[in-house]
């Protein structure tokens, strides 16, 4: 594949992962969320769960797509689907710029251009974990939703 890559796991328990690398650019989101549809089509989730978990992962790639690199996003993005028995894991990561995620975001710009991803992220998944350092490179983000 030219600019975007894919790998999949099968697990003895009935767990099926899958890793698609994508450049962070904003056109590859679309992609990400192609994915998880198709990934969706494997267990029994009502529409509203996909739908749900799309927006979760749309703020995830978005987040990584437009703070990691900068504005000429140099680089690539990695989510990481585990959809096992009970659950649906999604992981999105990147090698950009970390950040506090204890820090409160400022809404005094941002709510205009979004600012409010990681509350909505949080507020639709059953467990939820970021790991990321200011001045380090790379963030992990870390959902499921529960099946």
């Amino acid at each position: 594949m030219d600019e975007s890559t894919a790998s999949a796991l099968p697990g003895s328990d009935g767990t099926r992962a899958i890793t698609l690398r994508v450049p962070a650019k904003p056109e590859y989101v679309a992609l990400c969320r192609l994915a998880l549809t198709g990934l969706s089509q494997l267990r029994a989730m009502n529409d509203d769960t996909v739908a749900d978990l799309k927006l979760a992962l749309t703020e995830a790639v978005s987040n990584s797509v437009r703070h990691a690199y900068g504005p000429n996003g140099d680089g690539h993005v990695d989510v990481t689907y585990e959809l096992m028995p009970d659950r649906l894991g999604i992981e999105v990561a990147d090698d950009g710029h970390g950040f506090d995620p204890d820090e409160t975001p400022s809404f005094d710009a941002e709510v205009s251009e979004g600012g409010l991803g990681i509350a909505i992220i949080r507020s639709i998944a059953d467990e939820f974990e970021i790991t990321s350092t200011p001045g380090e490179r790379g963030s992990r983000l870390r959902f499921a939703k529960f099946l």
